[in-house]
Formats: structure tokens, sequence, C-alpha cells
């Protein structure tokens, strides 16, 4: 029995020599707090943190708020409450969570501001994104490209859409294109029948398809009587999948009435697939791996003490302080180039676009 007891004693004290080691790898909790599963793009924001956080030893706590913003209000101080030691938070309405983001301070609690830029704060730490300016220049120039209005062609009828007015990123889009259209709008090569500009007139309440293709609707009807629309600017796939709908439903897709050039972006594998059938003619591609990977590296960085990796220190004031950035580049996308950057990159398999 002695010699039994003397085992187990010795089983024991091995066991715990070998927890340190186990524990290390354990670097404390992180909240991410993603606004809504109806978009692709966010379910994959969300594993692939989870994916990285993972590997460099850390503990997500992956939320996702489903458009509400109560229930992401209430996620977040749940994640302050329960001890995580950054929050990574994509807002769905970045001027909502200035209380919260303060009881995270009070606790030296650092937050990472994730594509969708928190607004009316002085505590957010840093934001990581894509040159969201960028994403509309190229919006706009794949439809200047495809109308040929550099080589003098036109006039031509075109209808424009913004993001939802309470994210930050769809003014960014919106900006970067019209300082692409504009010109061509004032020399009269592009022609908004409706009058509707701004993004008080053109801006899409939750980047809801079904609200777009309703838009879509009303347009169509009140000012294209006998007239063909031949562009929409479309800030994003669900949007252009939603206008469409709208478009083929009085007879646009024909070789009579071709479908107008409509852009987008997030490279959807909806959006794929209407390119590819020769509708949608656009997409702006975003490397979410590549935003996921430098949020956790920026993460781990903050953590560690070290001066995190930043190449933007001008661009986004949240109208409290300039939040430092790190920005990468989008890629434009159409029939010509999709294999080459979605497959090529391993974001889709072929499979998955057929």
């Amino acid at each position: 029995m002695q010699k039994f007891q003397t085992l187990i004693a010795a089983l024991i004290v091995g066991v715990a020599g070998l927890l340190p080691a186990a524990q290390a790898q354990d670097k404390g909790t992180i909240g991410i707090s993603m606004p809504t599963k109806s978009s692709a793009r966010w379910i994959s924001d969300g594993a692939s943190m989870v994916k990285y956080f993972q590997a460099k030893g850390y503990k997500p706590d992956l939320q996702y708020a489903d458009d509400d913003i109560p229930n992401q209000l209430a996620q977040i101080e749940n994640m302050i409450t329960k001890g995580s030691k950054v929050l990574v938070i994509a807002a769905i309405d970045g001027t909502t969570l200035s209380d919260a983001l303060q009881k995270a301070a009070d606790k030296g609690i650092k937050v990472i501001s994730y594509d969708r830029l928190i607004r009316g704060s002085k505590n957010v730490d840093f934001y990581t994104t894509f040159d969201n300016f960028q994403v509309g220049v190229l919006q706009a120039g794949s439809i200047v490209d495809k109308l040929g209005l550099k080589q003098g062609k036109g006039p031509f009828n075109i209808e424009l859409f913004g993001g939802s007015p309470d994210d930050n990123n769809a003014f960014f889009f919106y900006n970067g294109a019209m300082s692409v259209l504009d010109p061509y709008i004032k020399s009269g090569k592009l022609v908004v029948r409706s009058k509707q500009m701004g993004m008080d007139k053109v801006g899409t309440l939750r980047w809801d398809g079904a609200v777009a293709q309703a838009r879509m609707d009303n347009l169509l009807s009140a000012f294209y009587s006998g007239q063909r629309v031949d562009a929409v600017l479309s800030p994003y796939d669900g949007l252009s999948i939603g206008i469409l709908s709208s478009l083929k439903g009085v007879g646009y897709g024909t070789p009579k009435q071709p479908i107008p050039v409509v852009s987008g972006q997030d490279a959807e594998v909806q959006s794929v697939k209407s390119m590819m059938a020769g509708e949608q003619y656009s997409t702006v591609f975003k490397d979410t791996r590549e935003l996921a990977k430098v949020t956790v590296d920026l993460v781990d960085a903050v953590l560690a003490g070290k001066q995190p990796v930043i190449n933007d220190t001008k661009t986004y004031n949240n109208g409290v302080k300039v939040v430092p950035s790190y920005l990468l580049k989008p890629v434009s996308v159409d029939a010509s180039n999709w294999k080459t950057v979605l497959i090529g990159s391993g974001y889709y398999t072929e499979a998955q676009v057929k």
C-alpha cells in the first residue's frame, strides 16, 4: 500500500510539473464582437480570427449580434465582465458604444476597431481595415472602364447606391466612388436621372439587399419609363443582388436589353456566380484572412508591450481622435481575373463557385 501511495504521489508531482508548460500557451481571453452572420464575409472574418488567436495561445470569445445594437452592447459588456484582455469590435453602429468602451478603458482593456470605425469615443486604441476610399475608387473605376468614358463615350444613365449611414465605411466607399464619377456627371457624360445623390439620399440602412431592391424598383418606375439605365453604383454584393433582381424583373438581361454595369464588394459566392453568368459586372475583393491576421498580430504585439505595426495615422478621425490604423489594399475583380484572384489565392475552391 505504501508503494502504491508513493507511486500516486510521484505521478501527481510529474503531472504538476507539466502544467506550467501547458498554461504558458493560455495567454488569456480575447473578446471578438461581429455584427451579423447574414453576410458571408463576417463569418469568414470570425473564423479566421479564432484560428489565428488560438494559434498564438489566446482563447477567443467570438459573438455575433444579429445586426441588433442592444444585443451587441450586451455581448460587449459581458466580455468586459468576464475579463477579456482585448476587445476586437466590428460595430453595427459605431456611435452607440461609448459607455461600454469607457468601462473597458477603466479596466485597462484595449479596444481594436475592426473594419468599421467606432465613432465618438476616445477609447478606441487601434483600427484595422482596408483602404475604404480606394474601394469606392475601384468600384467607380470598373464602371468608367466598362462604359468607355475615358474614350469619350456617353452620355449614359447611372443610379447611385450607398451603404448603411450608421457605418462609417459607407461614406468612404461613396466618397471614393464620387471622386471618380463626379467629373463625368458634371460634364454630362453620366446622368443621374433621379437626381438622387449624397449619402442622405442613397444610403441603404443595414446594408439590406431587400431595401436596395425596393429602391431600385421605385427608381425604374419613376424615372426610366422608356429610358435605359446603363450603370448602377453598388457598394456591396448583397445590395448588387437585390438591384439585379429588380432590373431583371422589368426585362433587363436580354440581348435587346442587356444588364447595366453593376459594381459590388466582398466577392461573395452569389456575386461571383452572377459575374460568371454575365450579370453583376464587378466586385471588390478584400482578403479577410489577411485582415484577421494583421489584427491578431497587432493584439499580440500590444499585449506583449511592443509597438504594433501601423501604416496610417492621419485618415481615420472618429470625431474625438485620429485612430492609429493599419490599412490593407483591396483588389478589383471581374470576369477577366476572378479565377486568378479568388481561386489562385485559395480564398475559394472552384467547387464553391460553380
